[in-house]
């Protein structure tokens, strides 16, 4: 009777240690799981590894800045759910492109979105890469139904150069990326005009054989001074923009 008691025991103890096992081990997935929803997954793996600096310079990549045109006065209109309805719509559907082109999605600001290509890994053809992103996302936003009458509207910059990136804070930490091509790549976005795709001299170099490029002028770039700028118009002919 005593070795049946503890037999009992011993199986409803190996039953509840199984299942306190299971439970860890799904609370572990799922913080793996967000975790790699933060962060791009080379640098959540070396987190998970006890890496305390994560800080690594890129001599080349390529960054994306988009902004939603006349933003203020659409949330004003469109309410708090609608709102936030359309920038899921947009926002999730460009989330889809980055991870179809092998680009990293940075990071969310409001309305504006920025991706980067060459970063955490570099590749070589990353400036291709983020140059279909752009006439994907155009295409995309080109055919949501109108809002009162009117299209929304997207203005994307687009730059090549160095960048540093890292992980910083200790609470809602981001990786983020610093370096004079973020800067040129935003005022691309800044000085560019609605509906358009806005690109510096260095990408233009970069995209002219596989795309369709037209110089728009030599303008004032704030903290740049005079810049040759270009509009990117599509894809050469035989190119798709998810090759």
């Amino acid at each position: 009777e005593q070795y049946r008691v503890l037999d009992d025991k011993v199986r409803r103890r190996t039953i509840e240690l199984e299942r306190k096992s299971e439970e860890i081990a799904l609370a572990l997935s799922q913080n793996e799981e967000l975790l790699l929803n933060i962060l791009p997954k080379p640098i959540a793996e070396r987190m998970k590894d006890d890496e305390r600096t994560i800080a690594d310079e890129f001599a080349d990549s390529s960054i994306l800045f988009a902004d939603i045109v006349g933003f203020t006065s659409l949330a004003e209109r469109m309410g708090p759910a609608g709102l936030v309805t359309m920038l899921n719509r947009l926002f999730s559907q460009f989330d889809n492109f980055s991870d179809e082109l092998g680009l990293e999605k940075i990071k969310t600001i409001g309305d504006s979105y920025m991706v980067a290509g060459g970063v955490p890994l570099p590749f070589s053809d990353h400036c291709e890469k983020i140059a279909r992103m752009a006439l994907l996302m155009q295409e995309f936003v080109n055919d949501q139904p109108l809002f009162d009458g009117k299209r929304i509207m997207l203005r994307v910059g687009l730059h090549a150069g160095p960048v540093i990136a890292g992980v910083i804070g200790k609470r809602k930490f981001v990786y983020d990326l610093w370096g004079d091509a973020v800067n040129v790549a935003a005022r691309m976005e800044s000085h560019g005009l609605p509906g358009k795709i806005h690109v510096s001299h260095a990408m233009k170099e970069r995209l002219q054989n596989d795309f369709v490029l037209d110089y728009r002028d030599t303008i004032e770039v704030k903290g740049k001074g005079p810049m040759a700028t270009y509009w990117l118009d599509g894809l050469a002919k035989g190119r798709s923009k998810r090759s």
